[in-house]
């Protein structure tokens, strides 16, 4: 994929592979589809743990929350940095939370805390962010400096 493909690519995603550099959007972080399903998911997780995760040892279901915020934060962050050699770095911290969130969900699932059902949900838009991360990831990796 050439730096034309990958801008592409991140337009389709809701932004330019390099921001609001780019001219497209204003809001910042905030015009990242990525990020924006991100925390969409993060709400949903909180509640989720209120309802589903009650009885779910407390710091398990902390850290469950803990990691779905970091993933949204971590793109905000990365966003916001100057160079995409930066950027870049939390994209990827955001891209291992998602990871960590997967298998917190797991054992919160063969634990019995969580039922088939939302797991499986979850597992599935976590997954596809995941690969989302991974596109923006290699968006910011191939842009042509401006």
């Amino acid at each position: 994929m050439d730096a034309r493909q990958g801008i592409a690519v991140s337009l389709q995603e809701g932004r330019g592979a390099r921001g609001s550099r780019l001219g497209v959007g204003n809001a910042g972080f905030k015009d990242l589809a990525v990020w924006q399903k991100a925390k969409d998911l993060a709400v949903l997780i909180y509640k989720v743990s209120n309802n589903e995760m009650k009885s779910v040892d407390f710091g398990l279901r902390d850290q469950v929350r803990r990691s779905a915020v970091s993933v949204a934060s971590n793109l905000a962050e990365g966003d916001e940095r100057d160079t995409d050699k930066e950027s870049i770095r939390y994209f990827f911290i955001a891209k291992g939370s998602v990871a960590e969130l997967r298998t917190q969900l797991q054992i919160a699932h063969e634990s019995g805390y969580l039922n088939g059902t939302m797991y499986e949900s979850l597992e599935k838009e976590y997954a596809t962010l995941g690969k989302r991360i991974g596109k923006l990831i290699q968006a910011r990796r191939t842009s042509p400096r401006l």
